[in-house]
């Protein structure tokens, strides 16, 4: 799909504009700072966005402040004592030493072990969270798809797994290829489920119009108090 995309400024906000070959003008705000981001038909002039925005700089600035209120894990050290999250469950971390391969184990329902060596940085700990986060959802994922591909009568042709810094999730329509946040491996995994059945939900409907989300409420009734949870929960650390 033919896009292009530039940034506008109104009454002191920095907007992107997205133009695509659509019918309607769509407004978004977008955690974690609340950007701004209006997709707009090939033909809407940039001042009927200006006036589009204008007229919304109240709710603009409602969800803003919505997000910053959210509460924001703080820069993570990965030393002894922090709090990680996996499946919406709260772990202590425990950090040991070892010679052998750095990983990380799960003890109970209250603790995660992080083995490394004297030397890792905390960056390369950092790491060896996020490759077992990848892990955990490669594991997940499958089954949710055996489970819901049938359920919705469409059949992703690939998908994969990536940190993205302002969406759950994403769908390419024409390949067939759906994105999953690596995020989504700190939330339970009935949210999991809800994204995996949004994104392939487009497969059958691009746009989040009647259609769409008639679907979301014939196969996931429970999907707007999911979309909540995930709108309210924690945010990750902001450096990436």
């Amino acid at each position: 799909m033919n896009t292009e995309s530039r940034n506008i400024t109104v009454g002191g906000l920095i907007v992107e504009v997205v133009r695509k070959p659509i019918k309607n003008l769509h407004l978004g705000v977008y955690p974690p700072q609340g950007r701004v981001r209006v997709a707009a038909p090939l033909t809407v002039d940039d001042e009927a966005v200006r006036l589009a925005v204008v007229g919304k700089l109240g709710w603009i600035k409602r969800q803003r402040a919505k997000f910053q209120a959210q509460p924001r894990q703080s820069e993570r050290l990965m030393v002894s004592g922090e709090s990680h999250y996996f499946l919406g469950r709260r772990y202590r971390l425990r950090v040991h030493e070892t010679t052998g391969s750095l990983r990380i184990a799960l003890r109970g329902k209250a603790t995660m072990d992080l083995f490394v060596r004297t030397d890792t940085t905390v960056e390369r700990r950092e790491q060896v969270l996020q490759n077992f986060y990848r892990a955990e959802l490669k594991r997940l994922v499958p089954e949710l798809l055996e489970k819901w591909q049938p359920k919705l009568g469409v059949e992703a042709r690939a998908w994969g797994i990536k940190r993205m810094k302002t969406k759950w999730g994403t769908c390419n329509i024409e390949a067939r290829r759906i994105w999953l946040n690596l995020e989504l491996a700190k939330k339970p995994v009935q949210c999991l489920e809800y994204i995996l059945v949004h994104e392939l939900a487009h497969l059958h409907e691009r746009h989040h119009n009647d259609r769409f989300i008639s679907l979301l409420d014939q196969h996931l009734p429970q999907w707007h108090l999911l979309k909540e949870q995930l709108n309210s929960s924690h945010l990750a650390d902001e450096r990436w």
